[in-house]
């Protein structure tokens, strides 16, 4: 399970999910990679048993990445606690998840096996998943960059 291992405080607000992925939106390491479609809280129990399934299936070979990280506290207060007496104790740690984010990377296997992987560790993720590739997303980054570029361009004129 994935955890920090210190933290500045040990609570923190629940924050917004809104907008898509700047970073971490495409494929760094690996060949192919399980992209987000939907922004959610991803626990560390989902992550390891995304993580197990993917491992599994391959038998142990080529390599996986973890490209996510459970670096945010959800806290809860006890059952049947009158309301008051301050913030709850920190239960468990969940990585913020936008759409367009990379999870995990995987390489060194043929793409069917590959693809197989991603969907057994999708299974066991909250939100709706997309298999990629390196070069897909690549091409969307660039794209992206290309119409980003022209209206820059186009401030600068007026």
């Amino acid at each position: 399970m994935l955890l920090p291992k210190r933290v500045k405080y040990r609570r923190q607000q629940r924050g917004r999910m809104t907008g898509k992925a700047t970073r971490g939106n495409r494929v760094s390491s690996g060949e192919y990679g399980l992209v987000a479609t939907e922004p959610s809280w991803i626990t560390s129990n989902q992550i390891e048993a995304a993580r197990i399934a993917m491992t599994r299936y391959i038998k142990r070979g080529g390599q996986v990445w973890i490209k996510i990280f459970p670096d945010k506290p959800i806290t809860q207060k006890p059952a049947e606690t009158r309301m008051g007496s301050g913030k709850g104790s920190p239960e468990y740690w969940v990585a913020v998840v936008k759409p367009g984010r990379v999870m995990f990377e995987i390489a060194g296997v043929p793409e069917e096996v590959a693809r197989e992987a991603m969907r057994l560790a999708g299974h066991k993720l909250p939100i709706k998943t997309k298999f990629v590739t390196k070069a897909e997303t690549d091409a969307i980054a660039a794209a992206a960059q290309a119409t980003s570029g022209t209206t820059a361009k186009k401030e600068g004129s007026k």
